[in-house]
């Protein structure tokens, strides 16, 4: 059976004879079939060369008639114009066109029209249709491999219907990038609507919705062999600084005013999360946080041992601090659920973990320093970082930002803390927070003695140090660029 293809352009008369030509032709032969391709005129000359390149063809003027082989397949047969169709109409079917050109002209503009309304349907339709954008940096390292497939669900984005995932690698190849897209395609998420891949900024963060940012920029340390501990930190800082100044102007100015940013990894990430709040002043500090969820599960997984429970069963552990250095683990609002001890209830009874566990000198010295070891151990071993943990503390702190947990439910989160604690302006420190419909606020109803407020201190001369190195580094590069 043969198929008529009519391409032609919306305003041509001769393509509006044409059409009505193979309408008359499938009115009176039931198997008669025609396939109508109409071009918007700006659009025509670029499309028929492609398709005359593409089938061998030559051809100038619209419209452009071929047949089609249905059953067969293979390349079409070129029948040429409208003269060249309608001769062929009138020697194989007896079928002619006797169409006055004041008709053929009014159903050429109707076709023209008609185009156009489709055209502003389907741009309408489109504007409709919102995916919510995903970026992650560091798109090739292991956490980011672990956290795709559990990232893109309706338990993590309950009200979402859709997600383009950009990913972004500084550092790795196009090639690399290639295959974890086709990896993440052939994974069949319903959620997932496009992936796009990226090796530098030149898009980065466009119109973003959620950030993730996995990197850590170390730089290379094979010739810093006579460097001081405190140049090779100082170095380190400055390598941090430059990019995530970057990373803040290119989120203000790109990203959803709403955008939700995370930063992860073992290096500098309450510095990090300042300076991305420092360089994008009009997105509300709010949206800026990082992750104590780590080190709050690798605490649990110690006291659970200790315990004799699972560490699911201990909640509502705080982390105080920085994150990535000077941190203290506060467990004055810990629960224990299901322990084996002298009083048992069901499955929701819970008992505070400081009454059950009397060693205050192992919680206040041991607990700390083995959760401080906890996350070297496991790179050791594994000769990578802790990306599953990683991982799982990104998915968790996403859920409960989404609206999916308990808002009595405690988190420890890298804040920007104005006030706070009387704590010093400008600083992210991990505090402990609760989630109420999308937003986090910092829970006060915990106290902070004497002793904490020391530690708290502590973090903060810290973190302030780390601001000082970054703003020392910026002036020196001003000079530079001055003289």
């Amino acid at each position: 059976m043969a198929k008529f293809v009519l391409a032609g352009k919306t305003d041509c008369p001769l393509y509006a004879k044409a059409e009505l030509l193979a309408d008359a032709l499938k009115r009176s032969l039931p198997n008669f079939r025609a396939h109508k391709i109409s071009i918007l005129p700006d659009d025509w000359k670029e499309w028929l060369e492609a398709t005359c390149k593409r089938n061998g063809w030559k051809h100038k003027k619209s419209p452009l008639v071929w047949r089609e082989l249905v059953d067969q397949g293979g390349k079409g047969m070129l029948l040429g114009g409208f003269s060249d169709f309608l001769e062929h109409c009138q020697d194989y079917y007896n079928i002619t066109s006797d169409m006055p050109t004041d008709i053929m002209l009014s159903v050429a503009a109707e076709n023209l029209e008609t185009k156009m309304n489709l055209i502003l349907e389907e741009q309408h339709r489109a504007s409709l249709f919102k995916p919510l954008h995903i970026w992650i940096s560091s798109a090739l390292s292991p956490t980011c491999h672990l956290l795709i497939p559990n990232l893109l669900s309706a338990e993590v984005f309950p009200h979402v219907d859709a997600i383009s995932l950009h990913l972004l690698d500084l550092e790795g190849g196009e090639e690399q990038l290639q295959g974890l897209k086709i990896e993440m395609e052939n994974l069949g998420l319903p959620l997932l609507h496009q992936v796009s891949i990226h090796t530098d900024l030149d898009q980065a963060f466009q119109e973003a919705g959620v950030i993730l940012l996995l990197d850590e920029w170390w730089p290379d340390d094979s010739d810093a062999e006579n460097e001081s501990e405190q140049e090779r930190k100082n170095r380190k800082v400055k390598e941090v600084s430059d990019h995530y100044r970057e990373y803040g102007k290119l989120i203000d100015t790109r990203a959803n005013k709403e955008v939700k940013v995370i930063v992860s990894g073992d290096s500098f990430v309450n510095l990090r999360c300042s300076l991305l709040v420092d360089n994008a002043r009009s997105i509300d500090s709010d949206q800026f946080v990082t992750m104590a969820t780590q080190l709050e599960n690798e605490a649990k997984a110690i006291m659970a041992k200790k315990l004799r429970v699972k560490a699911s069963d201990i909640t509502d552990l705080i982390v105080w601090g920085n994150i990535s250095g000077s941190f203290y683990i506060d467990l004055q609002r810990a629960k224990v659920f299901n322990y084996d001890g002298a009083i048992k209830g069901p499955a929701f009874f819970s008992q505070s973990l400081l009454k059950i566990f009397h060693d205050r000198k192992w919680l206040e010295t041991d607990l700390q320093d083995l959760v401080c070891c906890q996350r070297a151990a496991v790179a050791s071993k594994t000769c990578q970082a802790a990306a599953m943990s990683a991982a799982n503390g990104i998915l968790t702190i996403l859920k409960a930002w989404n609206g999916t947990c308990s808002p009595d439910k405690i988190f420890s989160l890298g804040v920007l803390c104005p006030g706070y604690y009387n704590l010093p302006d400008g600083i992210v420190l991990s505090v402990p927070v609760t989630f109420t419909e999308g937003k986090w606020s910092v829970l006060f109803d915990v106290t902070v003695g004497d002793e904490l407020k020391e530690k708290l201190q502590l973090s903060a001369s810290e973190l302030r140090r780390e601001k000082e190195l970054e703003s020392e580094n910026d002036m020196i590069v001003m000079k530079k660029e001055g003289s």
